[in-house]
């Protein structure tokens, strides 16, 4: 939502759009939470924020590959199946 912003549209044409999209929209909870702070020790070497952190665990969490454009995510060692989106 924040690089929608960021780009000019507003809060409220952001959530119908994603609204539209049906997505499943997850609580980040405290399993997560402890998760990502775990994560800190392998990703650091690797600059991923919290925001990164948190996307991993919740790929750990759910089993469910995930989806990034960011390739230094492919090299974080951690055991989920990171997907490259783009060259």
């Amino acid at each position: 939502m924040g690089k929608l912003i960021d780009h000019g549209m507003s809060s409220e044409i952001i959530r119908e759009t994603l609204y539209e999209l049906d997505l499943e929209i997850i609580d980040y909870n405290e399993h997560q939470a402890f998760l990502t702070g775990e994560l800190r020790t392998v990703s650091k070497a690797f600059g991923l924020s919290l925001g990164d952190r948190a996307c991993l665990a919740l790929s750990i969490i759910k089993k469910l590959p995930i989806l990034t454009a960011d390739r230094v995510w492919s090299n974080v060692p951690v055991q989920t199946q990171v997907q490259v989106i783009r060259e």
